[in-house]
């Protein structure tokens, strides 16, 4: 009785298995620096958190038309994500709230004309 019970429970349990992994967050995204400008910090941190952790480029900086992979370590959750970024002169950008569980790249872009700064998720 076992033996046929097992291939039955393992079928009715695998879509459960399967969902589970789907929802798994995946938070990795590449960053493209469409700015004009070098950017030489960039920080990620929790939405709930109220520190932003390290600069996630370290000694290396950002420039305009490059991207950098952003990499999260395993067992990072929630989808919500606050990011800062520091220009070469000391200017700062900051976002909140973005949802990296459904993003893959983040482009910054710049407008001189109006002197706004803004991030596209896709």
């Amino acid at each position: 009785m076992m033996n046929k019970l097992f291939p039955m429970l393992a079928l009715v349990c695998a879509p459960l298995f399967a969902a589970n992994a789907a929802h798994a967050e995946n938070l990795d995204f590449s960053l493209l620096n469409k700015t004009g400008y070098v950017i030489s910090e960039v920080y990620v941190s929790s939405a709930s958190s109220n520190d932003w952790e390290e600069d996630v480029m370290g000694s290396d900086v950002l420039a305009s038309n490059e991207s950098v992979d952003i990499e999260f370590e395993q067992g990072s959750k929630g989808c919500q994500w606050d990011m800062k970024v520091v220009y070469d002169d000391g200017e700062e950008a900051v976002w909140e709230n973005l949802n990296l569980c459904s993003t893959s790249k983040v482009s910054l872009r710049y407008d001189r004309k109006k002197g706004t700064t803004w991030a596209e998720l896709n």
